[in-house]
């Protein structure tokens, strides 16, 4: 009788192409046993994820090639190697003794086919049922996962639904036919904090429910941490730490899991730098790790923002008069009538909202998905045109400048989506793609100029002038986010709205775009409206913090004060959200 449900031995995975063979996976070994979670953490690239497909048989071969390693997986009635299984056994395997949940559940549901539908086959696929008791079974799932009104979700297609509702759906199809191992790979990535701990709970309740076993992959160590028994940290396709939740956090010994501790927004502290990863690693000439010797208890002090130094900042720029003021601003959007004769109805985005932004703060903008923020910022500069109110920029009333008006105004008022990827053209090299607004607002002289001045903002945002005849596709998120910031500041901006810039990004990754927007901000004198559902990232970069619920300003004050006495029960629920380390 075996003592373990899953047990991967010397796992390693290649992806060969044009330019070389990659080592994704390099000799990755680990034991789950029934009922137990494994949480597998480091950044983009590590291979956590292509560990996990592994097990699941989902990675594409070729590229990928499974160079040696076992995959054992205890079925209750024999053991089998996954890696050896022919695809019909695999078949039986997947959504039946082992489950997955994808981390963009978006791309994961089929757009053109109702949820009710997607979950209740695989229940028709699995288990020897047919399609009315596969429906009753469905609705029974949507309300385990705390779906609203599950006969609507059921005839619901996935574009009308929120993300965290999609999220449960497919969690709903994981747990479908009560598998032995749940795979959730990142399944809270750029969710609200609030979501996020919902889903959370509600993984680990069903969980403790059907007794499954579960491996959790996250790049976030405070939400592994909230979830897991046991960590696997890794980095480079390497395992570097393996560890119980209490040794791994209170006592991580390599110093890649020292680094991925400390970058996580300080929940306590106010830090005028947060730690990123190299500063606790670094390569020698053979590729092997090397500790910087850098210490979060030794280098803390240096870091601490002193108060007497944040008074005098404040003291200095909420002197003068706002350089934005928004004034009983309206956003609202029609909803479709349930009846030809029916009253008409409107979804208030942005209610009633007033505020002002000093020249050289960063207000922060918080709140959950669907609270107006987005459509607030996008309201300023008339991407999105208001319902009513007005918007004064230097005492300019942007809501009624003409298009050429307007157009001068955007240069001196940018925006930073929150998606890199639909950000940038797929088809333009990233130089002539921050080359382009230069030229639309006539800055430098000739070309030979302008592509002087994208080869030293490439350098400035950390990126390799090689990077200038690249396309997107060939650089990660969080460059793709550097090169983002690049195009924006090109045009020499005066105010910056930053919509869920980081959201989507590694911690680690998130800590260096981070201090980069705080170093341009300090060299350029730039002006920031961040907008971000996670308070401990929003309470680093600002100076004062809006936070909105539903299209209205629930409250409005200084960052560290709101954290420390946050006046509403719903700032309170967002703060305790938050899964710290």
């Amino acid at each position: 009788m075996t003592d373990f449900l899953l047990d991967v031995k010397n796992l390693t995975i290649n992806f060969c192409s044009e330019s070389g063979i990659t080592h994704a996976v390099k000799e990755v070994s680990f034991r789950l046993k029934e009922g137990e979670t494994l949480g597998i953490a480091g950044e983009s690239g590590s291979g956590k994820s292509v560990s996990s497909l592994a097990i699941m048989q989902l990675l594409p071969q070729p590229p990928a090639e499974i160079e040696s390693g076992e995959i054992l997986f205890n079925t209750g009635s024999e053991v089998v190697n996954l890696l050896n299984c022919k695809e019909k056994q695999m078949r039986k395997i997947r959504g039946h003794k082992i489950s997955m949940i994808f981390q963009e559940p978006m791309t994961s549901l089929n757009p053109v086919m109702r949820c009710g539908k997607q979950v209740a086959e695989v229940l028709l696929q699995h288990l020897p049922i047919n399609s009315r008791e596969a429906k009753e079974r469905t609705l029974s799932l949507f309300d385990e996962v705390m779906l609203p009104k599950p006969e609507r979700i059921y005839k619901a297609y996935p574009f009308e639904l929120s993300g965290g509702q999609k999220q449960r759906i497919m969690i709903a199809m994981a747990i479908a036919c009560r598998p032995a191992l749940l795979i959730a790979d990142e399944p809270t990535t750029a969710l609200d904090v609030t979501v996020q701990k919902t889903i959370l709970d509600l993984l680990q309740r069903l969980r403790e429910k059907y007794n499954m076993a579960m491996i959790f992959v996250s790049h976030d160590l405070g939400v592994v941490k909230k979830i897991s028994d046991e960590v696997l940290v890794m980095y480079k396709g390497a395992v570097v730490e393996h560890g119980n939740i209490h040794q791994i956090f209170t006592n991580p010994q390599h110093p890649y899991t020292k680094g991925l501790i400390a970058c996580k927004s300080s929940l306590d502290q106010r830090l005028s730098k947060l730690p990123v990863v190299s500063d606790f690693i670094q390569n020698d000439e053979q590729g092997k790790i090397c500790d910087t010797g850098f210490s979060t208890e030794n280098e803390l002090p240096n870091l601490l923002v002193k108060p007497e130094e944040r008074f005098a900042f404040h003291l200095k720029i909420y002197s003068q008069p706002p350089v934005l003021e928004i004034i009983g601003l309206k956003n609202y959007f029609p909803l479709a009538k349930k009846y030809p004769w029916g009253k008409k109805s409107y979804l208030k985005a942005v209610d009633e909202v007033s505020f002002g932004v000093y020249a050289g703060e960063t207000l922060g903008l918080v709140g959950e998905s669907g609270c107006g923020k987005t459509t607030l910022g996008r309201t300023l500069l008339r991407l999105t045109e208001p319902t009513e109110g007005k918007v004064l920029y230097k005492g300019i009333d942007v809501t009624t400048l003409k298009s050429r008006e307007l157009r001068k105004l955007r240069k001196k008022i940018q925006i930073i989506f929150q998606d890199p990827y639909s950000s940038l053209n797929p088809r333009m090299c990233v130089g002539p793609a921050i080359m382009e607004p230069m030229k639309v607002h006539n800055i430098g002289k000739n070309t030979a100029e302008r592509r002087a001045r994208t080869e030293q903002l490439l350098e400035r945002v950390g990126l390799d002038v090689s990077a200038f005849y690249k396309y997107p596709h060939e650089f990660s998120g969080g460059q793709r986010q550097r090169i983002c910031i690049a195009r924006t500041i090109a045009v020499e901006p005066e105010f910056i709205i930053c919509d869920e810039s980081v959201s989507a990004l590694d911690v680690s990754v998130q800590a260096m775009v981070l201090n980069m927007l705080n170093e341009l901000k300090h060299d350029f004198g730039f002006t920031f409206i961040f907008i971000s559902h996670d308070l401990s990232v929003v309470r680093f970069m600002s100076d004062r913090i809006v936070v909105m619920k539903e299209g209205k300003v629930l409250e409005l004050d200084e960052a560290d004060h709101l954290y420390k006495n946050p006046k509403s029960d719903y700032t309170r629920e967002l703060i305790n959200a938050i899964p710290g380390v």
